[in-house]
């Protein structure tokens, strides 16, 4: 059974085939897919305090949820039954056995070659509701169109291909919409399950101030890819903020001081940006209703060649400016999918990813014109010192996400004129309640190979590696990384001899310290929610108390200090929120006092 990733999935309908399988020791059914979307398991009683009536709230208390899923969390699934995935929700696999090893590695534009090599001969998909006698697979033409073409080459194999009509689901243009044949079987019996809208989460001042250097390598008149996530939300908020207030922005640029870069662009959209990725989310709206999201293109090479010329073409009609491979958000960005109005509606497109995320579907040369001044911009957890990028997994091969297509971007990045593969990262994580370096010597395993290095951009700015020797790369990274690690990292690299024994930091470097950040960014102009919230004005309190407690409980003696100086009665409201307002047991009194000093 192969089934789409994230929002694609027609739940009751794959619970139904599950449950079968489950039933029938005599079936053996292997389910194939990615990104399985679940609500999050609260692992302690007041976390469970806090989400149950978020979660509630947002997404029903009768939303149908993926049981293979809670059977592989709790390693209950029958040997009859087996779930192999090429992408997990972020660290929802680490540790789960069953999962790790059950998990492929794989290039997102390899995806559908590899589900038909493992026999793959069902497949259930969300689609939208026809329009003039067609249908769109909306969410997800990613995998399933290239998948389709595979399958219906291989004449002996038997197969199925069912198609769920959801009624909120979009009719999406493009290479998306698909005839009543593209099925075996379209199922009209509505899935009784929400869109899964994601929860709009709080951006760290970390984030943002990534998210603006990453701001300034964006082109005018260029192509944009972005994924999910806090990083990509700060990098929209900054380019908006370029373009909305360009002096405001160039002034804080002057006021930091950093350091040079031949890529920079600090200019407002004039000309817009076009929008290829194969993750099509909330920023792309944001971006178009800010008015930046505006370069058209055209599917003929001459007239888009011609648009890049400057000429104005009123001869072509309205261009496309958004082309997509899947997509995925908040229940306002579906609002937005919805209300698109007819004219406006054939500007984005849906496509498969072995059409957005690579050059070799036999209109390269098309491709290219219309992805001028390119720009890739994805997000890893590591760089090692000459360039490797840990973006999917961990020293003990334990995976966190998966692959997906950043290999494909980089690559393209590489395989065009002027195209640029830019990763995003925080210089430094909390681990074991100790404050680390994203910046590290070497590492075992790798996502990006180092020949592959381009861009990384921190907090502290931009590192450019593409061309640069060992040392060089060397000597950029540590312009980008946290003061506290500096010194140990420069002596490693000249013990390697990678490194001169004379070269000494600059000046410059010795500025990157969280407190030189906070005299930059703060929150009246680098808002948490910079693009509203799903939490009440209580929670968006509590949300950072909850984590700072989180990380407090590390540390016995300062989380004795906390409950000494915490004051429950001048946050009541907060209190009662969780339960906490009226303490009903010696334990409770004591979160009660260690979540107020959290408040304070």
């Amino acid at each position: 059974m192969g089934l789409p990733l994230a929002l694609g999935k027609p739940n009751r309908l794959v619970n139904a085939f599950y449950a079968r399988a489950c039933a029938d020791p005599s079936i053996q059914l292997e389910i194939i897919t990615a990104l399985s979307l679940d609500l999050p398991e609260p692992d302690h009683w007041l976390q469970e305090r806090f989400l149950r009536p978020f979660l509630d709230r947002h997404f029903g208390t009768d939303y149908p949820r993926l049981d293979y899923l809670a059977d592989l969390r709790d390693g209950r699934m029958p040997d009859n039954v087996s779930v192999t995935e090429f992408y997990f929700q972020s660290g929802a696999a680490l540790g789960n056995r069953l999962r790790q090893r059950r998990y492929i590695s794989s290039n997102y534009t390899h995806v559908a070659r590899d589900l038909a090599d493992r026999g793959v001969n069902l497949t259930l998909q969300l689609i939208s509701p026809p329009q003039s006698g067609y249908y769109s697979l909306s969410c997800n033409p990613d995998v399933s169109l290239d998948l389709k073409k595979r399958l219906d080459r291989l004449d002996d194999r038997k197969r199925l291909t069912l198609g769920q009509v959801h009624p909120e689901l979009p009719f999406m243009h493009g290479d998306a919409v698909v005839d009543a044949a593209f099925f075996d079987r379209v199922v009209e019996l509505d899935p009784a399950q929400p869109l899964f809208g994601l929860p709009r989460t709080p951006v760290e001042l970390q984030d943002h101030a990534v998210g603006f250097h990453a701001s300034r390598l964006v082109a005018d008149e260029g192509t944009l890819q972005i994924g999910i996530g806090s990083l990509a939300d700060a990098l929209v908020h900054s380019l908006i903020l370029r373009h909305r207030d360009n002096a405001g922005y160039r002034e804080l640029l002057g006021t930091m001081d950093p350091a040079p870069c031949a890529l920079e662009d600090r200019r407002p959209f004039e000309q817009g940006l076009y929008g290829a990725s194969e993750l099509f989310m909330d920023g792309f709206m944001h971006l178009y209703r800010a008015g930046i999201l505006s370069r058209e293109v055209f599917d003929d090479e001459a007239l888009q060649r011609r648009a890049n010329a400057g000429e104005t073409l009123a001869e072509a009609g309205t261009g496309a400016v958004m082309d997509g491979g899947f997509f995925l958000g908040s229940f306002g960005f579906y609002d937005f999918l919805n209300a698109l109005s007819a004219e406006e509606r054939p500007r984005f497109r849906m496509h498969g990813v072995g059409r957005i995320n690579q050059l070799y579907g036999g209109d390269e040369a098309l491709e290219i014109a219309q992805r001028k001044n390119a720009r890739f911009i994805n997000t890893c957890m590591m760089v090692t010192a000459t360039g490797a990028a840990v973006s999917d997994g961990l020293a003990d091969h334990q995976v966190v996400s998966g692959v997906g297509g950043q290999y494909n971007f980089v690559a393209m990045a590489h395989a065009m004129e002027g195209g640029r593969s830019i990763l995003m990262l925080r210089s430094t994580r909390e681990s074991g309640g100790k404050r680390v370096s994203n910046i590290v010597w070497d590492y075992p395993q790798c996502t990006i190979p180092r020949h592959l290095r381009d861009v990384f951009v921190t907090e502290y700015g931009i590192a450019d590696l593409r061309g640069k020797t060992d040392e060089e790369c060397i000597q950029t990274l540590v312009g980008v990384m946290d003061a506290q690690f500096q010194d140990e990292f420069v002596a490693r690299a000249r013990s390697a001899g990678k490194l001169a024994r004379d070269w000494q930091i600059p000046a410059r470097a010795r500025r990157n310290t969280r407190q030189q950040l906070a005299q930059h960014f703060d929150r009246g102009r680098f808002p948490a929610y910079p693009f509203g919230s799903d939490f009440t004005e209580l929670e968006r309190k509590l949300v950072p108390a909850l984590k700072r407690l989180r990380a407090l409980s590390r540390s016995k003696p300062r989380l004795l200090a906390a409950a000494f100086r915490g004051r429950p009665e001048r946050h009541p409201d907060a209190l009662a929120r969780l339960g906490l307002d009226q303490p009903r047991s010696l334990t409770e009194k004591l979160y009660a006092r260690l979540l107020a000093a959290m408040l304070d």
